[in-house]
């Protein structure tokens, strides 16, 4: 049987990450997926039925054309799936549709530094391998909102474990939901290169989107 095939979506408008590259080449060496990297929107104008999931990886700024966004609703309304990564959360803030589909939006953030996470739900497969109190290394990202009362939380941030976090006891980092008939899975953190060779993080990447693309 063919591996699921993934579109991998990377086109920035505003800042751009250098882990992209290294991103889209863990992903390849997952062995899971049949990637297809894309940095033109014309890639999500097209019928997108035949990809398993549409992951937005670290993506940054309005990177959908109209048609695109049409394109991406309907596939996802139907039974698509959608992962987000890292700066998904950074992206078409003038579309409602992808705030709620995401479940949160972007605030800010502190510098890169170490902290924990805490695993909630050590049942899913983006989670069950982690440790329940995991050390990470990665930029903390804060949302306007917490996301709690419409998604469910996989992962949140123990900021008493690092400096500048905002949201206080109630910081979700990694979490799933539905739209539609489609799935939905987002995690805060891949903000190095080097999350990109970390077997726990893959491993999280990895059943996030295996979880996501199930139909």
């Amino acid at each position: 049987m063919p591996a699921p095939t993934l579109l991998v979506y990377t086109r920035t408008t505003d800042y751009r990450h250098d882990s992209i590259p290294a991103a889209v080449a863990a992903l390849r060496s997952l062995g899971d997926f049949e990637i297809h990297a894309h940095e033109n929107p014309t890639a999500l104008e097209q019928p997108l039925d035949h990809y398993a999931a549409v992951v937005f990886l670290s993506t940054s700024g309005d990177v959908l054309t109209p048609t695109a966004r049409d394109r991406l609703t309907a596939y996802i309304e139907n039974g698509g799936g959608y992962a987000g990564i890292h700066a998904a959360a950074c992206t078409e803030y003038d579309w409602p549709y992808y705030g709620d589909l995401l479940g949160a939006r972007f605030a800010g953030h502190p510098p890169i530094q170490p902290g924990r996470a805490l695993v909630e739900d050590p049942d899913h497969p983006a989670t069950r391998h982690l440790p329940p109190t995991w050390e990470v290394t990665d930029e903390w990202y804060d949302f306007h909102a917490s996301p709690r009362p419409t998604v469910h939380v996989l992962l949140s941030a123990d900021e008493s474990s690092y400096t500048g976090g905002t949201m206080g006891d109630d910081h979700p980092l990694a979490w799933c939901r539905t739209q539609g008939a489609g799935r939905v899975f987002y995690t805060a953190l891949g903000h190095t290169v080097e999350a990109y060779d970390d077997p726990l993080f893959l491993a999280h990447l990895r059943g996030g989107i295996t979880w996501a693309a199930a139909r």
